[in-house]
């Protein structure tokens, strides 16, 4: 408040007036008018000079809401309500006193709600998002957006005062106002892959998030209804192209094990022929037939095992392997891998050195399983290492921080080494040396063969016991170093003593003992009946399923060697006639087949086979199971 004279000077102000006019000095006496210009810019200091001098001269009152100002020296505007009333003065004279309220706060949020109030309409009108906006007592449409109306083919007023189902969402009335109720109860619901009848005809796949809140003192539903035609046909895109892998995936394993079973098959039988071969050798000094011989040996060893690794990391990659966990010393496991890998560390004139923990390190693992992955190893050192290199193995307990003792196996050899490109898993694109079907050796030559699967098929068979395996080289030439840790667990209560064949009694001699060779694979009966002939064996022989069942009726034999794939009959009929019959119950059955899945050694045994062994045939193998005895028939 403040007061203005007869003679338009400023005389009285309150302290609210002092602050408005700001630094002023000594505003007290000065005329108004040249106040006013001080503070405000010209067209508005002239505004408010003429209303006081009207105000003064013919006393009629002015009042101004809102009245809006910029001032000088702040460069903001200001908002004030204005009341001007002419009073009288002591001396006889009339004065103006001006009475007024900052009401600028009030005016800016006022500006701020309308500026925000404008920004959600744009947004709700320009979405691409349908809106519905339902009052959430009655779930009667209180607004809906432009977008919406596409959706269900309506204009948006047609909308208002209508329930969800009146507009083709959620069916029917009893439909609709289970929704509104679960709303109502959750102040939320959630629906995809809802269809909405169109007004004229067709429906829209849509998404409906809704949510219940306050706005001001009413409560207030919102629906967001989203388009979701486009997401369904990729859903859809994705659907199929995941059945076409997974079809893809199975021809594959298909394929895979056809191709297996077509290679194992010729395989058999020049596996036998060499075994007969080996058997007639004995006392003859023919150098060259002995090195063709063992030439042809070895060849189909390095064949058959590329044929199983192939079926083997199929297995292990789409998690169809199966562990036989349980306690293991890696020490005998490490001295079982040496074995198998001597003959080639021998071709090689290669020296090793075996130097295992003197304890015994036990690990939860199949003894199996555990074997492939040293020999692996071996393998590649003995490969990789020029002739008459040095190999090494060595086993010891690790103390592992925080986590338990660990078992490590480490196999070095100064060979060819690993360049450092291959020494990273997964980097940048490049191919690490567990990647599958990576090569350490890229020239033309390719000495060492091998298709790249080893190391891969090592890394996976290690992951699934829980251990880890690193590689290690100081380059090209200078060899390689291979760790394989595993965790350790307590040593078993009690030891169970290895048996060389399973319990049952005495191995059957071959004088005697009658075999029946069931197989369509000419060359595979021949070898194979001329070398169970030449051990002792009483042998007879059929080439189809029929016949086979015939000759296994008639004759009796002691065991059969039955081929899978056979015409007439498949070896699975022939077996479950075989065990159906009260005479041929007790026949020991061996699968002979080219077939090495999972579920292939699975149907066997279902069929009633006492042994399922996959060509070609190690004979000492199979002699081991010729000479065990029958379980499946019992």
């Amino acid at each position: 408040m403040y007061l203005v004279d007869g003679q338009f000077r400023l005389r009285k102000m309150s302290a609210k007036t002092r602050a408005v006019f700001g630094e002023i000095q000594d505003p007290i006496g000065r005329d108004f008018a040249e106040v006013v210009h001080i503070l405000w810019p010209p067209d508005v200091a002239d505004g408010i000079v003429a209303r006081f001098r009207h105000t003064l001269a013919t006393g009629e009152p002015y009042k101004h809401a809102e009245l809006s100002e910029v001032r000088y020296d702040r460069n903001v505007r200001e908002y004030y309500d204005w009341e001007l009333h002419r009073i009288a003065l002591p001396n006889g004279q009339y004065g103006v006193v001006c009475y007024f309220i900052d009401i600028s706060a009030r005016v800016l949020a006022q500006q701020s709600l309308r500026e925000s109030e404008t920004r959600y309409r744009r947004l709700f009108e320009t979405a691409k998002d349908g809106i519905l906006i339902l009052d959430a007592h009655t779930g009667k449409i209180t607004d809906a957006n432009a977008f919406m109306g596409s959706l269900v083919g309506q204009e948006a007023h047609e909308m208002l005062d209508k329930e969800l189902h009146d507009i083709g969402l959620f069916g029917d009335t009893e439909a609709s106002k289970r929704v509104f109720k679960e709303l109502q109860e959750n102040r939320y619901v959630r629906y995809e892959h809802l269809p909405v009848k169109k007004q004229h005809g067709g429906s829209v796949e849509v998404e409906v998030v809704a949510n219940v809140y306050h706005e001001e003192h009413t409560l207030v539903a919102q629906c967001n209804v989203r388009d979701i035609s486009q997401r369904v046909v990729l859903e859809i895109k994705i659907k199929q192209q995941a059945e076409a892998l997974a079809v893809e995936s199975r021809r594959k394993d298909e394929f895979l094990a056809m191709l297996s079973h077509e290679l194992r098959n010729p395989l058999a039988p020049i596996r036998s022929a060499v075994y007969l071969l080996k058997l007639h050798e004995r006392g003859t000094e023919n150098i060259i037939q002995t090195q063709a011989r063992e030439t042809i040996e070895r060849q189909v060893v390095n064949l058959t095992k590329i044929v199983s690794d192939l079926l083997e990391v199929s297995r292990v990659i789409t998690g169809r392997i199966r562990l036989d966990l349980r306690a293991v010393d890696v020490n005998q496991v490490a001295r079982h891998a040496v074995e198998t890998v001597m003959p080639l560390i021998e071709q090689r004139k290669h020296e090793l050195v075996l130097n295992l923990c003197p304890h015994a390190l036990w690990v939860n693992a199949d003894a199996t399983r555990l074997e492939e992955v040293l020999v692996n190893l071996l393998t590649n050192a003995a490969k990789y290492t020029p002739d008459g290199g040095t190999i090494r193995v060595d086993s010891e307990q690790l103390a592992h921080d925080g986590r338990g003792d660990q078992a490590l196996v480490c196999v070095r050899d100064n060979g060819t080494g690993i360049g450092p490109d291959l020494l990273t898993i997964g980097g940048s694109g490049t191919a690490g040396i567990f990647d599958l079907f990576t090569q350490a050796d890229r020239s033309l030559a390719r000495s060492a063969g091998g298709l790249g699967i080893g190391l891969s098929l090592a890394h996976r068979l290690v992951a699934l016991h829980g251990g880890t395996i690193d590689a290690a080289s100081a380059g090209l030439g200078e060899g390689s170093e291979f760790v394989v840790r595993l965790p350790l667990i307590p040593a078993p209560v009690a030891a169970v003593p290895h048996q060389e064949r399973p319990p049952g009694g005495e191995a059957r001699k071959p004088g005697g003992v009658q075999v029946l060779v069931v197989d369509d694979n000419i060359d595979q009966v021949m070898m194979l009946t001329s070398t169970l002939r030449h051990k002792g064996y009483s042998v007879e022989c059929a080439n189809n399923g029929t016949d086979g069942l015939r000759v296994a009726l008639q004759w009796r034999p002691d065991i059969v060697l039955l081929d899978i794939g056979l015409p007439g009959l498949d070896g699975y009929e022939v077996a479950r006639r075989l065990r159906a019959a009260p005479a041929t119950k007790s026949m020991r059955l061996i699968a002979l087949t080219g077939y090495g899945q999972d579920t292939d050694l699975a149907l066997a045994l279902e069929a009633g086979f006492d042994a399922h062994m996959t060509k070609p045939i190690d004979f000492d193998d199979l002699e081991k199971q010729m000479n065990a005895p029958t379980t499946a028939g019992a």
